[in-house]
């Protein structure tokens, strides 16, 4: 990390002061891009501000510089609305993300010319920890944070950046699944209501043949927890939508042409917790109550997949 960047990490998670300074002047700090998300999108921050806390460390399980210096260009208050960025919680989110980046890794192994939508991709920086130099990548998000995306992160000619919602098919145009197609979702159907993740899922396995769904839930017991009156500190919104393990065999049904309906496990990290994150699955009191990446793969290769004439 820089010398010049570094003063400015220490700062953005440093402890707050007795008498912060106030929200519309820590927004209006010159030279920094103010960043007014709300409700899910603001989730956006949320994720990063995790992120960026995991990398700043010397033992960190998910290097990425360029999270940790986008904490230090945007103009948020992220200790004051989102509070600290607890280690256990920093680690687990980055973690998800590792096991994120394997899947896109091993799917650009087998299409190195392939496309990678990621839907909801917020301000996540996995172009940057995975591009193969190959790859067409296709970022699908709402109006509001794909114009802060746009602003803090540069942006290649093999990068697309789509104004839409996930769940209008609108953002399928124009998307060629004969060199290979992985959609990915990071943090976001859980915020979506069950038929609409059906409907989304059933959307993409129509559109793309031959083609890769992944996707992170949370269990039914988180899920209602998150909808239940709660009051004090930050708090993520509603998410409508669990899945236990046990439940992974009812998304066959969401489409005939899914073929596959596979977990991809958590990779290892650091200290107890860390350790337990792959195995997580044979635990009895995790294996069904517990967050999980489900890949899905779709059937009907188109030829120039499966080299038949």
């Amino acid at each position: 990390m820089s010398e010049t960047v570094q003063p400015l990490v220490r700062q953005a998670y440093a402890p707050p002061a007795h008498q912060p300074t106030p929200h519309s002047e820590r927004n209006s700090a010159p030279g920094r891009v103010k960043a007014d998300l709300e409700g899910v999108p603001e989730t956006a921050l949320w994720t990063l501000h995790h992120r960026a806390a995991e990398a700043t460390r010397p033992d960190t399980v998910l290097p990425d510089p360029r999270a940790v210096q986008l904490v230090t260009e945007i103009a948020f208050p992220f200790q004051e609305r989102l509070g600290a960025a607890r280690p256990w919680m920093a680690q687990a989110v980055a973690l998800r993300a590792l096991g994120f980046d394997r899947a896109v890794r091993a799917f650009l192994a087998e299409f190195p010319d392939g496309t990678v939508v990621a839907l909801g991709e917020g301000l996540e920086t996995q172009f940057w920890r995975v591009d193969n130099g190959r790859a067409q990548w296709v970022t699908v998000d709402l109006d509001d944070p794909l114009a802060l995306r746009r602003r803090l992160l540069p942006h290649g000619e093999r990068q697309r950046l789509v104004a839409c919602d996930a769940r209008d098919s609108r953002w399928m145009a124009g998307i060629d699944p004969s060199r290979g197609v992985l959609v990915t979702a990071q943090g976001l159907l859980m915020y979506l209501q069950p038929a609409q993740v059906t409907r989304l899922i059933a959307a993409c396995a129509g559109a793309f043949p031959g083609g890769t769904m992944v996707f992170d839930t949370v269990s039914r017991r988180f899920s209602t927890h998150t909808r239940a009156k709660r009051s004090g500190g930050h708090r993520l919104p509603p998410m409508p939508w669990g899945m236990d393990a046990a439940d992974r065999k009812q998304l066959w049904q969401a489409h005939p042409a899914i073929s596959e309906v596979s977990e991809v496990p958590l990779p290892r990290g650091r200290g107890f917790l860390g350790h337990l994150a792959p195995c997580a699955a044979a635990v009895p009191l995790l294996r069904t109550d517990r967050p999980l990446i489900t890949k899905l793969r779709i059937g009907t290769a188109p030829a120039s997949l499966t080299g038949q004439p």
